[in-house]
């Protein structure tokens, strides 16, 4: 974020700068969903809603696992929160106590290890690489378990790889989690941004996991704040009461106009921004393969490609400020998302349009074809 701060500075003073850092899709919400906010606003439906959620959007969630994913899940186990940030902190208040430890990969999204650290649980991140497409395993996971592990946090797709765990394998790590009598917490925003033929939600492998999803990335609400868990059914009356404690309810307004998200016509706006995105990674990984960086596992999933600048030798800060100051464009470094080998490698978004990533390459191969 300090990052994009000083490219916002740079570009107040009138540079042109090329955002390739956020995590933010440059779609936002269509047009019948800002209508139905409208619509609630202006009948001043602006009151507390329970702290589970509307009863009408939880059951619209239900309805859309069961249609989209061919899974039953009850409405009575999804809890709506104010963004998956406030689904894995409220997730993370239920299930951490002090001194629990918590794997995760590295790399990996930064906030998820301050998530365990804030209820004072101890974020483990384990070293990951192209061998696993940068993803965690069932052997990983069973290999590094010891006395004080509570659990596993995974995401797949994931932030910042791009990068999704074989159904198979996640089922295998359900199965390890299950054997060392932990829990798992599986981070699933960007699984409708999933560009692998069949993707299936790691809720086919059982209820006793929790879930988080959100409206932020698929679809494109990323300043509504607004997401949801799935939850053990046995777990949901204690999240109802954490939930209560910690910011009593999601925005009313955003619940109301997230119904619209599921009507058939959003659905299909949404799908088809999905296929822009998959065009967008299609064009771009070349690209920057072209450039001379490298991309040692393709990206099925989010939108995002982590790449290796170690071919231009200079780590990974030094190349991000020299592209931000001489060409113009923002590309996030990668020491937040890894501890153990930040200074190889980058983070790229493309979750812009096809003519600022291909004004940004342009950019970046005249700076660097002139080093």
């Amino acid at each position: 974020m300090e990052f994009v701060k000083r490219a916002a500075q740079l570009e107040s003073q009138g540079r042109s700068i090329i955002h390739l850092s956020i995590g933010e899709p440059d779609f936002t919400a269509p047009s019948c969903v800002v209508a139905a906010l409208e619509t609630a606003a202006r009948a001043g439906i602006t009151q507390y809603t329970p702290a589970l959620g509307l009863t009408e959007l939880r059951q619209a969630i239900s309805q859309h696992y069961s249609q989209r994913w061919n899974v039953r899940i009850p409405a009575s186990r999804i809890i709506v929160t104010a963004g998956a940030s406030a689904a894995l902190n409220l997730a993370c208040a239920a299930l951490v106590d002090v001194g629990d430890e918590v794997l995760m990969a590295d790399p990996g999204y930064p906030c998820n290890r301050n998530f365990v650290s804030a209820h004072d649980g101890v974020a483990r991140p384990i070293a990951v690489d192209a061998q696993t497409r940068f993803q965690l395993t069932a052997e990983l996971v069973d290999a590094h378990w010891e006395s004080r592990t509570r659990g596993v946090l995974i995401a797949s797709p994931a932030n910042p790889t791009g990068t999704s765990i074989p159904f198979d394998e996640l089922g295998s790590i359900m199965e390890v989690v299950r054997r060392r009598k932990g829990f798992a917490l599986v981070d699933e925003i960007y699984l409708g941004l999933s560009y692998n033929d069949g993707p299936r939600t790691v809720l086919e492998h059982g209820d006793d996991m929790v879930v988080t999803n959100s409206f932020s990335k698929f679809f494109s609400m990323t300043g509504w704040r607004l997401g949801w868990l799935v939850v053990p059914e046995v777990w949901v009356a204690a999240f109802e009461r954490l939930a209560q404690n910690l910011y009593i309810c999601p925005s009313a307004l955003a619940q109301h106009a997230a119904l619209a998200c599921f009507s058939p016509a959003a659905l299909a706006q949404y799908d088809a921004r999905r296929d822009a995105f998959r065009a967008r990674r299609d064009w771009l990984v070349p690209a920057l393969r072209d450039l001379g960086f490298a991309v040692p596992a393709m990206p099925d999933g989010a939108f995002y490609v982590w790449v290796n600048c170690a071919p231009f030798g200079q780590d990974a800060q030094t190349l991000a400020d020299l592209l931000l100051d001489q060409a113009g464009v923002a590309i996030v470094p990668g020491a937040d998302f890894s501890l153990t080998n930040p200074h190889d490698w980058l983070r790229v978004s493309y979750a812009t349009s096809m003519d600022n990533l291909q004004e940004a390459v342009a950019r970046m191969r005249r700076y660097l074809g002139r080093r």
